[in-house]
């Protein structure tokens, strides 16, 4: 195995992806040590139980020592976790992140982070709808996208540690592109966070007429409702401050997506099935070209048996 990126990287947040991180690294390297915390007793606990590495009672003695600290946080208290470690770590160390947004959590991040270390945002594109420590697993990033949203600074130090992170990144099996934050925030509104809000109101809109329906939409639910609350079933407090911190980009991707459906109702309204047949057909392609791009499984019901059967070895 080759030499690893970092000495030791330092986990703040123990949580699927924290744990996922510390799970890869020591199934396929990329640091020598692991260091955790997480503000939860109980997750501490847990993760000494079932996560490799050694876990800490501070953030401070976590970071400490560590070339490299990733905030594996809602993003709504990464500000405020930041200036809790600043006085910590390293001189040259590396921060950052695994947040679903970036242009927001990258200035909440700055803002508190100290002139000696790093900033390099970062988005994992991976995980599942399970939480917690024991939701963990090493292959969470493999043949996933991992997208950084590196500062403007342009000296040789901080490209070297874009440059680490990216190798580290692709030890772990994900592919790594570097993005411009506002842009990423608008792309990932649309691949990941309307899906998330859809589900969320469905689920949602299915829970109100349960009562009316006497049990028999649950009790009849199919594959494609199953599909959105296993979505719905994500955490909650996550993905409330991704919402609230992208809000821009999200309602104006909201926007655009309340006229096509209304574009959709129309069709349906007015028997125009030509227009029905040419987005569902175009729908279709794109599912197709996702396959083809390796991004996910043909096999029946999704490949989801055998990600089961994975998880659980």
């Amino acid at each position: 195995m080759a030499d690893p990126e970092f000495k030791q990287i330092a986990i703040i947040g123990i949580g699927l992806l924290g744990s996922s991180i510390a799970h890869a690294v020591n199934a396929y390297g990329g640091a020598e040590e692991v260091s955790m915390w997480d503000i939860s007793d109980d997750v501490r606990a847990r993760a000494e139980r079932v996560v490799p590495g050694t876990v800490f009672e501070s953030a401070q003695d976590a970071v400490t020592g560590a070339d490299c600290v990733i905030l594996c946080t809602p993003v709504g208290v990464l500000r405020e976790v930041t200036g809790h470690i600043s006085g910590a770590l390293s001189e040259g160390a590396i921060l950052t992140d695994v947040g679903s947004v970036k242009a927001k959590a990258a200035a909440d991040m700055r803002a508190a982070c100290p002139d000696h270390v790093h900033l390099v945002p970062g988005h994992p594109i991976a995980g599942t709808e399970k939480s917690g420590p024991e939701a963990g697993f090493a292959s969470l990033f493999q043949d996933t996208w991992n997208i950084l949203t590196p500062g403007t600074e342009t000296s040789a130090d901080y490209k070297y540690a874009v440059e680490r992170l990216t190798g580290f990144w692709i030890r772990l099996g994900a592919k790594v592109e570097t993005m411009d934050a506002n842009r990423h925030d608008r792309v990932l509104a649309i691949t990941s966070l309307l899906p998330h809000l859809s589900a969320y109101n469905i689920v949602s809109t299915a829970y109100d007429m349960e009562s009316v329906e006497q049990g028999e939409v649950v009790k009849y639910s199919a594959g494609g409702f199953r599909d959105f609350t296993r979505i719905a079933a994500s955490d909650p407090t996550m993905w409330r401050d991704v919402f609230l911190t992208n809000k821009d980009a999200v309602l104006e991707t909201l926007g655009r997506f309340s006229e096509d459906l209304a574009a959709l109702q129309r069709a349906i309204r007015w028997g125009d099935g030509d227009m029905l047949m040419k987005e569902f057909s175009r729908a279709r392609g794109i599912r197709k070209a996702i396959i083809d791009a390796g991004l996910d499984t043909a096999e029946a019901d999704f490949g989801r048996r055998q990600l089961d059967t994975d998880q659980e070895e």
